[in-house]
């Protein structure tokens, strides 16, 4: 799908530098996963402690190989 935006050339241009990019796309999209990711792990972090933990739950054996 292809939209114009009118993104701040500086800001464009450091996210390019920084993350190694070699296109604005590549940018775009990766900054919008990233923003989306955060986002969603912000959501998960708000449900802690909300829910009583499994009684009969070994963490232990998951550490076995």
């Amino acid at each position: 799908m292809t939209t114009n935006l009118a993104i701040d050339d500086d800001l464009i241009n450091e996210a390019l530098s920084v993350g190694h990019f070699k296109t604005k796309e590549d940018t775009v999209v990766t900054a919008l996963k990233e923003f989306i990711s955060r986002r969603k792990q912000m959501e998960m972090v708000d449900l802690f402690g909300q829910f009583d933990p499994d009684p009969d739950y070994d963490y232990k054996h998951g550490r076995k190989s």
